[in-house]
């Protein structure tokens, strides 16, 4: 199979020839139709997830087609559309046993732990868990943004958070997750504010529900502005971007007894930032993090999306071949453009 591929970090990838993948007994082998690019991604490229093990094929937000079954799996068979979280459960530990797959205390990530899916074909171990199929008339370039992006907004906003009607809701950054969860926080009836640097996003956030943004490259008192906008403070803030600024100011934005979704990674020498915990204690604020969604929950999201009160598709800003994938990979950090990317020919 053709593959991206890199043996050292921080190296540049390239489009190698690789062995194609078989299924383990209780797994499947997908042909990929569409594969997303994410930071998350580019953190694994420059050496920050301790999971990754050279050599490595990156990539986790794919959708795709069954080609190959392992002797047990009993639920998919060959030719059927299927997408996958990016956490992928084991199902017998005390967090699957209680419903919280996202949490597994084995899970495996493809492109993480396991090569994924910037190739031509990828495995996935345990598929009668982790498999979900796909509606009929659901694009697999549509699909890709699910696995990540969206899945983990849904989770954010729907499950963590619970926005609800007429709450203000405070979203840092404006890339493929922040722009998921503006989108949902605007459907369940939330005034969401968008916050980024890159003019391009903040007028798509304003299309896809927001009733203001602020530019935080050329506003001095980020944190200011987002209070008196919301008259006092938001009610749920969320770092969908992952930095100490980000996650700091997301924080002071919150009013009286709000609430913070961390849904950014801060890794390597961000992991440990310095947070405002006199204003949580003052305030009674409450923070939580959001890693990515079970599978099982994958039906309430595919319903809403069905309903036509969220449309992903919009999401997406451009399609690539596998060729053009190193160059984007790489380029992940810089934040250009909007919306998402997707890999679509292999």
């Amino acid at each position: 199979m053709r593959a991206v591929y890199y043996e050292a970090f921080g190296q540049m990838p390239w489009v190698a020839n690789l062995p194609d993948p078989t299924p383990t007994p209780d797994g499947v082998v997908l042909a990929v139709h569409a594969t997303g690019l994410c930071r998350s991604d580019w953190h694994g490229w420059m050496g920050h997830d301790p999971d990754i093990r050279l050599p490595h094929v990156p990539g986790h937000e794919l959708a795709g087609e069954v080609v190959a079954v392992g002797a047990r799996v009993t639920r998919w068979r060959i030719g059927d559309r299927v997408t996958v979280p990016f956490v992928c459960a084991c199902g017998v530990c005390p967090q699957c046993q209680a419903g919280q797959q996202q949490v597994c205390d084995h899970q495996f990530q493809p492109g993480f732990t396991h090569w994924g899916s910037f190739a031509e074909y990828v495995a996935i171990d345990r598929a009668d868990l982790n498999l979900v199929r796909l509606p009929d008339d659901m694009t697999y370039v549509t699909a890709a943004s699910l696995g990540c992006r969206f899945a983990t907004a849904f989770r954010a906003v729907v499950d963590l958070a619970k926005v609800s009607a007429g709450e203000w809701v405070a979203v840092y950054g404006c890339g493929g997750v922040g722009l998921s969860a503006i989108m949902l926080a605007h459907a369940l009836g939330g005034q969401v504010i968008g916050i980024d640097i890159n003019p391009e996003r903040l007028a798509l956030a304003r299309d896809l529900g927001a009733v203001a943004v602020v530019n935080a490259a050329t506003e001095a008192d980020v944190v200011g502005v987002v209070r008196e906008l919301s008259r006092g403070g938001v009610h749920i803030a969320i770092d969908a971007l992952g930095s100490p600024t980000t996650c700091a100011n997301a924080i002071a934005s919150l009013r009286k007894r709000g609430r913070h979704v961390q849904v950014g990674l801060l890794l390597a020498e961000q992991r440990m930032p310095p947070l405002p915990m006199d204003i949580v204690v003052a305030r009674e604020l409450v923070i939580m993090g959001s890693h990515g969604m079970q599978a099982h929950r994958y039906d309430a999201m595919l319903d809403l999306i069905q309903s036509g009160k969220v449309q992903p598709q919009r999401l997406i800003g451009r399609t690539i071949r596998l060729d053009e994938a190193p160059a984007a990979l790489v380029d992940l950090d810089s934040f250009r453009g909007a919306g998402v990317t997707v890999i679509t020919e292999f």
